[in-house]
């Protein structure tokens, strides 16, 4: 049975995709019945404080009879964001030439020129959440 449990287990096609710290497999695997079914692997890269790394993984298996339906609902997924948003990255963290700006002058630049009433906000950085 072990033979033919780790045949079951192997990839019979597989590509992966690397985004930045996140990896994607996608890997073509045999059901007992020798049917396909694909597993969509996202692998994301953490680091400790220590320096050690850990991996975080999410999987989707994927059978045929959800193939159609699956590719339709995804491609409206995509097509609603590009449609909404363009295909330009909008988060500057993800932009290659990112750095962390120092607040701390432009708050009180801001808070100088400022001539809006602001007693009923509060004052959140996002990079606090």
């Amino acid at each position: 049975m072990g033979d033919q449990y780790a045949m079951e287990k192997e990839e019979i096609h597989s590509k992966v995709m690397r985004a930045g710290r996140r990896t994607y497999f996608f890997d073509v695997r045999a059901t007992k019945a020798g049917d396909y079914y694909l597993t969509i692997t996202e692998s994301k890269k953490f680091t400790n404080d220590d320096g050690s790394f850990h991996y975080k993984k999410h999987k989707i298996y994927l059978y045929k009879e959800d193939f159609m339906e699956f590719k339709d609902n995804l491609a409206e997924m995509i097509d609603f964001i590009i449609s909404e948003k363009g295909e330009e990255v909008i988060s500057e963290r993800h932009q290659k030439d990112y750095q962390k700006e120092d607040h701390s002058k432009t708050n009180e630049t801001e808070a100088n020129t400022e001539s809006t009433d602001t007693s009923n906000f509060t004052d959140v950085e996002f990079d606090d959440i």
